[in-house]
């Protein structure tokens, strides 16, 4: 009987020592990333609200959320300093919106600015023109090669200004 036994465990360890040698393991994960598309949307309105008020209000023809990056075509977007904000093309990152393509902004109150790329931070309501840009209103104009524009100080500071003013008093050129 000891023989017997001796023999079946003889057998089970050569099996098991068989198996653990021709069987391979390995703890490569694929590294490729795969695009995951989280969301997809065609012309929807978002709307941003807390407890006390609302703060936002968006418009898109089209939309694509992917990695956590969202992506929006024909974009109009509103606020309590902002009359309408509307581009061709917006890439949300967190509180930062990059806006590319006939970029338009019209201020309550006051100047409408035209530009090509800009980015729009919404926890600071602070535009960041990073090309060439017009603000009218009425009839005065100002051209600038970059500005940085506070919509609820309703500042702006722009590079390479060229303007025409006019005040109830006089006329005035700047260069």
């Amino acid at each position: 009987m000891g023989l017997k036994l001796e023999l079946l465990l003889a057998v089970l360890i050569v099996t098991m020592l068989s198996i653990a040698y021709t069987v391979k393991l390995s703890d490569n994960v694929t590294t490729k990333k795969v695009a995951i598309k989280e969301l997809e949307f065609t012309d929807t309105t978002f709307t941003e609200v807390d407890t006390e008020k609302l703060l936002s209000i968006s418009f898109a023809t089209f939309g694509i959320r992917r990695n956590g990056v969202l992506t929006v075509d024909n974009l109009i977007y509103h606020t309590d300093t902002i009359e309408r904000l509307v581009a061709d093309q917006g890439e949300y990152f967190s509180d930062e919106v990059y806006l590319n393509g006939h970029i338009k902004v019209e201020q309550k109150k006051g100047f409408r600015y035209f530009a090509e790329h800009a980015a729009y931070n919404k926890r600071t309501a602070v535009l960041t023109i990073t090309s060439k840009f017009t603000a009218v209103m009425d009839r005065n104009i100002i051209h600038g090669v970059t500005g940085r524009y506070d919509s609820r100080k309703k500042v702006l500071f722009a590079k390479k200004v060229d303007a025409v003013l006019y005040t109830a008093e006089k006329h005035y050129r700047t260069k």
